[in-house]
């Protein structure tokens, strides 16, 4: 894998529409670091949100942003690379990545479990 790739589970910004906008990877790592696809699978944070099927709160010791902020799971996008501008140093943990795949899974599957 190139050493510069972004990989599944880091907090990265990008430069979205003239914004700089907080997002997870959740692409697989093959894809992150393949030279023949320009994009990758991202979540965005907000920095608003209420809790629920799709959406989780996040503090900024777990993500290494400034503030309290909502990852929305069912805004799920993909991102080119040549957009991605800044690695946080934080990553989420193997917990943290299951509840926000668990999430994905809800926003496109009405069958989907949640627990909450």
């Amino acid at each position: 894998m190139k050493s510069n790739a972004a990989r599944r589970g880091e907090i990265w910004y990008a430069n979205t529409g003239g914004k700089r906008h907080a997002m997870v990877v959740v692409s697989l790592d093959q894809r992150n670091a393949s030279e023949r696809v320009s994009s990758i699978l991202a979540v965005p944070f907000g920095s608003y949100g209420v809790e629920g099927p799709t959406t989780l709160r996040m503090e900024p010791g777990e993500t290494g942003l400034r503030e309290p902020s909502f990852l929305k799971a069912h805004f799920i996008t993909t991102v080119e690379k040549s957009v991605l501008i800044e690695r946080l140093p934080r990553m989420l943990s193997g917990l943290r990545m299951r509840e926000l795949i668990a999430m994905v899974n809800r926003a496109i599957d009405p069958d989907a479990p949640y627990p909450g």
